[in-house]
């Protein structure tokens, strides 16, 4: 048997050089400090989760002086959140397949802002117990919402660095809860804790009104 090497080395070196294809290096992405930028805005949206959740631990204090309420019905005042927060969260995904990733962002600020004026101007406690259910569907929207456009506007090479800044910002949202509770506290009884949960509507009109600027999820369009 008769040894073919030599020949396919013969026929090898006879085929131009530049007809052979090379390994072409992947582009890098011209607009990813864009999309970078995009993701670090949607994860933003989880700060009102973390305000609230470090505000209302000052506030509580107040509110329970002001309006006489018992611990019981403040427990259940914070822990209302919790299951606002499940109802926000399931309707999200739902939401965010009919108007769009972009959309919801803004339903879940506006959602939040209405909560947070309507707990600000509670004249009494089933009031501003509405509020902070209204307040626990935009933070279960947020949640929800702020992981999934992160993840499809994200570049493949920071995606999964990314997808941690939702954590970030809930933690920085506490601190700025705290913050409030500390700047406010020395005011009278009846206004301090009002003006704790109702500056908690800034930050979800400068979401509501960033987040218009930013690109829809590439994913949803895909969808349509």
């Amino acid at each position: 048997m008769t040894d073919q090497k030599p020949e396919a080395t013969k026929v090898a070196s006879q085929i131009p050089h530049d007809s052979i294809p090379k390994a072409v290096a992947p582009r890098p992405c011209r607009n990813s400090k864009f999309a970078f930028a995009c993701g670090m805005l949607a994860s933003m949206t989880t700060i009102i989760l973390g305000y609230d959740i470090g505000v209302m631990s000052g506030a509580a204090l107040f509110i329970k002086d002001d309006f006489h309420v018992s611990d019981t019905q403040i427990e259940i005042l914070l822990g209302i959140l919790n299951l606002s927060s499940l109802v926000g969260s399931l309707a999200a995904g739902r939401t965010a397949d009919w108007i769009g990733r972009r959309y919801t962002i803004v339903f879940a600020a506006v959602i939040f802002f209405v909560g947070a004026i309507v707990m600000g101007v509670a004249p009494n406690y089933a009031f501003l117990m509405v509020g902070h259910l209204i307040t626990g569907i935009g933070v279960g929207y947020a949640i929800v919402i702020a992981a999934v456009y992160t993840v499809e506007v994200a570049p493949a090479s920071s995606r999964g660095f990314l997808t941690s800044f939702p954590e970030v910002f809930i933690n920085s949202g506490i601190l700025l809860g705290y913050v409030s509770s500390f700047a406010f506290a020395n005011l009278p009884e009846h206004l301090g804790w009002r003006l704790m949960l109702g500056v908690g509507a800034i930050p979800s009109i400068f979401l509501g009104v960033s987040v218009l600027a930013m690109p829809e999820s590439p994913r949803w369009l895909v969808m349509l």
